[in-house]
């Protein structure tokens, strides 16, 4: 990667890198190909190091930033952090420190803005759940982000440890799972009694909706990050058509893993419900 921005070599259109800790970006890749199915995409996991949730900032950072460059290397001109974790701990620092000075032409987005973003509109009580990873409820950013654009909003959070393990596992659909997921929402629940809406601020947690749901009055809405990632990157191009040019358009979707590749493309075939042959990298700066 060249590190100086006034001697960037010129750019030709490539894929959007989709970048995750393990396997749970899988569910905000599925959107946005859904909704914009002509681009091109490379989806990077870095299974081997996963999960990300309890790690420190500074080991979170150096992980994504490896994975973005990765990426950076690979062609992508825009790179979207499909991890909670990695949005809250890396994103504004490799935003403001690292990319002037690794390229100024490329960008690299977050799954927690866009799903702020909407809240507002959804909820009525005012009153706002969090469950997520540790380091994400740690970190602060969803309070952060929805108190800047709506201060009114009283937001509740609570990590949920056990339930990225459950998804990795194929365990979010036994018996099992019910008993850490129905703790968690009535505790979130007890925390706040006004709460009319649960945010499920990991992109492992769409895989317990159902279960979620079972233990969730149904006066109360659950916000699924996907959706509303894919609608805001959609929004993005709109906005930035220079960006939009940057990104090829044929319809191809290739993946990385730092696992092994075999162990990968069995899991992400279960998630994905395609086959997948996946391509093993390793990351390092």
């Amino acid at each position: 990667m060249n590190s100086d921005p006034d001697n960037v070599l010129p750019q030709v259109a490539g894929p959007i890198g989709i970048f995750d800790s393990g396997f749970g970006g899988l569910t905000v890749l599925q959107k946005i190909r859904a909704l914009l199915p002509e681009y091109d995409y490379l989806f990077l996991g870095d299974n081997a190091r996963a999960p990300y949730g309890t790690r420190s900032f500074d080991v979170v950072y150096r992980y994504t930033l490896q994975g973005v460059m990765a990426l950076f290397e690979r062609g992508c001109s825009l790179v979207i952090l499909a991890c909670n974790t990695a949005s809250a701990k890396a994103l504004r620092t490799i935003q403001q420190n690292d990319l002037p000075h690794l390229d100024t032409q490329r960008r690299v987005l977050g799954v927690i803005r866009p799903t702020a973003e909407v809240v507002g509109n959804l909820t009525r009580s005012r009153h706002v759940g969090l469950l997520a990873t540790p380091g994400t409820v740690s970190s602060k950013s969803y309070e952060l982000e929805i108190k800047k654009l709506n201060p009114d909003i009283v937001v509740s959070s609570l990590s949920c440890p056990m339930w990225v393990p459950l998804v990795e596992n194929f365990e979010y659909n036994g018996d099992g799972a019910d008993y850490f997921v129905k703790s968690k929402v009535e505790e979130i629940l007890k925390k706040d009694s006004k709460i009319d809406l649960i945010i499920l601020g990991c992109t492992h947690f769409p895989f317990l909706l159902p279960k979620i749901r079972k233990y969730t009055p149904k006066n109360v809405q659950i916000v699924s990050q996907g959706e509303y990632v894919a609608a805001s990157l959609q929004d993005y191009f709109q906005r930035h058509p220079e960006m939009d040019k940057r990104c090829s358009k044929s319809g191809v979707c290739k993946f990385l893993t730092t696992e092994e590749s075999r162990n990968f493309d069995s899991t992400a075939c279960i998630f994905l419900q395609q086959d997948i042959e996946s391509e093993h990298i390793k990351l390092e700066i």
